[in-house]
């Protein structure tokens, strides 16, 4: 049976190898990105370019920003929003003083 599987997917065979080439390609373009060194790299060649006057402040702090985001993820709680930009966090709840008997909360959430 495997003669038989082997012979009916032989012309699968180029992608399957191109499959397998992408996915060592991808590995390695992630390793990279997350490098420390290439990190590093990248953070002085923004601070070059600053100091040169090539890029505003704003702009190397924008690009210090995204460079440490690619290292560390996204902050906790932020989801992208289209602009690039941090999207807003919904106003806090507030909490309430009295519990479900109408009586004033104690600390700790315990009853009298």
């Amino acid at each position: 049976m495997d003669i038989l599987w082997t012979l009916l997917t032989l012309p699968y065979a180029p992608v399957r190898g191109l499959t397998a080439i992408v996915k060592v390609v991808a590995r390695e373009a992630e390793s990279q990105q997350h490098s420390p060194v290439t990190i590093r790299r990248e953070l002085e060649e923004l601070d070059r370019a600053a100091a040169a006057g090539e890029i505003t402040p704003e702009e190397r702090d924008h690009g210090q920003r995204r460079v440490l985001e690619r290292l560390t993820g996204p902050a906790a709680g932020r989801t992208p929003s289209p602009g690039g930009g941090a999207a807003r966090r919904p106003a806090p709840t507030r909490r309430a003083t009295t519990d479900r008997r109408g009586g004033p909360r104690r600390p700790g959430g315990g009853r009298r």
